[in-house]
């Protein structure tokens, strides 16, 4: 049975970071081969974990358009649901330990219920054949809410070292649960954040009820990756970040 989590948090506290470490490390254990699914339409889980960040990449909401735009072009004789499932299958880029599924932009406008019923279903049914699948969402949860992902084990939700971080994950938390998704446990990591924490953070991600994963640290070498346009997965053992991740997933996986 695989296990699915589910990255979230305001923009700009390093969720794409956060999930390609947590892959890095799930890799690390011999978890593999992980699906990872890119559910911010601005695209970033493929460059962090030096997978085709070419923007032509295929997604889902590219097949999705394609399908609600020439449903009635079916080839004859089949179904419309296997059809589907073949252009979303092309659009899976695959690796030897990784499997990497874009979701892109959101839908336009009209009825997507049919289309994204079937989506679900192929996404739970492509699911069962990782051990993980790791899910890297935009802020406000769209595929979460439009129920075009499966259930989720574990919410990691991405605060940075701000009053206004922790809010933001406090909104998608209950945003998770005023939808009613069928979310396990909802646990918090610090993105950027100094050695000791102040009283008044503290005092505030108490007032969350979230329970903290852990800290990571500020690391110097991830805006070097960055402009070099180096992949996270490369980071070298010893970097501060990649450590204080490690901890927190081991923590995870032990739970």
């Amino acid at each position: 049975m695989s296990r699915v989590i589910a990255i979230a948090g305001k923009g700009g506290t390093g969720k794409t970071t956060i999930a390609a470490l947590l892959i890095r490390c799930l890799l690390k254990n011999g978890k593999r081969p992980v699906l990872a699914v890119d559910a911010d339409p601005d695209t970033n889980l493929p460059a962090a974990l030096g997978m085709c960040a070419d923007k032509t990449l295929a997604t889902i909401g590219g097949t999705r358009e394609d399908f609600f735009a020439n449903r009635d072009q079916v080839p004859a004789g089949m179904p419309k649901e296997a059809w589907l499932e073949m252009q979303l299958a092309q659009a899976l880029v695959e690796s030897r330990d990784i499997d990497l599924m874009v979701m892109g932009r959101p839908e336009g406008p009209g009825c997507y219920c049919y289309i994204n019923n079937m989506l679900r279903k192929y996404l739970e049914t492509l699911g069962r054949n990782y051990p993980f699948v790791v899910i890297d969402n935009e802020a406000g949860l769209e595929h979460l809410s439009r129920r075009t992902a499966q259930a989720v084990d574990t919410l990691v939700l991405v605060s940075d070292y701000s009053l206004n971080g922790l809010k933001a994950a406090e909104r998608v938390r209950d945003l998770a649960k005023e939808m009613k998704l069928q979310v396990g446990r909802v646990l918090l990591v610090v993105n950027r954040a100094p050695q000791e924490l102040s009283a008044q953070f503290t005092g505030a991600l108490a007032a969350t009820g979230i329970a903290l994963a852990g800290r990571v640290p500020a690391d110097a070498l991830l805006p070097e990756f960055e402009i070099a346009a180096r992949p996270v997965m490369e980071l070298p053992d010893d970097s501060p970040a990649v450590r204080a991740m490690d901890q927190i997933a081991e923590s995870m996986l032990a739970n």
